[in-house]
């Protein structure tokens, strides 16, 4: 019989209280989502690690003072989307998939990788694929982009995205709504 699985903002708050294992917990739960959403976004190992590593510093730094007033994923994800929109401020212009992203300064393109059961040809276009969803994805407007991806990676709900990006449900089921389309079309055109 499996064990109920203790909620986020009991961790948190017995983090808050000096129970170092429930921040372990909460970190381990979250990194991965977390992680994928900022460098999705910034498109730069380094930024996206530098950003991890600040709002867990955030996270413990205001464990004391945290009340649960709303789900703590969407507190997270409120701290790593501001703390990234402040970095995207500072640097100007963006980088692109075209420049390096990784310790081996390869583009993300040449790191998605086929299916290694696949014949040659078959992991090509399966990476061509990949590619060309990346860059439907890059083409995205901001606000339809940032959505799209606290969906896709971080795994929000629509009212966690509201939330998170201080607009209304609507208009966050809008921009999921274009955001699809324009992807469905772009990958559509590349097909």
């Amino acid at each position: 019989m499996d064990l109920p699985v203790e909620s986020d903002e009991n961790l948190m708050m017995r983090f808050g209280r000096g129970e170092a294992a429930a921040f372990e917990t909460l970190y381990h739960r979250h990194e991965s989502r977390l992680f994928r959403y900022l460098y999705r976004q910034l498109h730069d190992q380094a930024s996206a690690d530098d950003l991890m590593q600040e709002v867990w510093f955030a996270v413990a730094r205001n464990a004391r003072n945290y009340e649960p007033s709303a789900r703590f994923t969407t507190w997270l994800f409120t701290l790593a989307r501001n703390r990234m929109i402040d970095l995207l401020r500072k640097r100007r212009p963006e980088h692109s998939l075209e420049q390096g992203a990784g310790e081996e300064d390869e583009p993300m393109r040449d790191r998605m990788p086929g299916d290694a059961r696949e014949e040659p040809l078959r992991q090509v276009e399966s990476q061509q694929a990949g590619q060309a969803l990346i860059e439907a994805v890059e083409r995205l407007p901001a606000d339809q982009r940032d959505a799209f991806l606290m969906q896709a990676e971080a795994g929000l709900s629509l009212d966690q995205i509201a939330e998170v990006s201080s607009s209304s449900f609507e208009t966050v089921k809008s921009r999921l709504r274009y955001a699809r389309a324009r992807l469905r079309q772009a990958l559509w055109e590349y097909a």
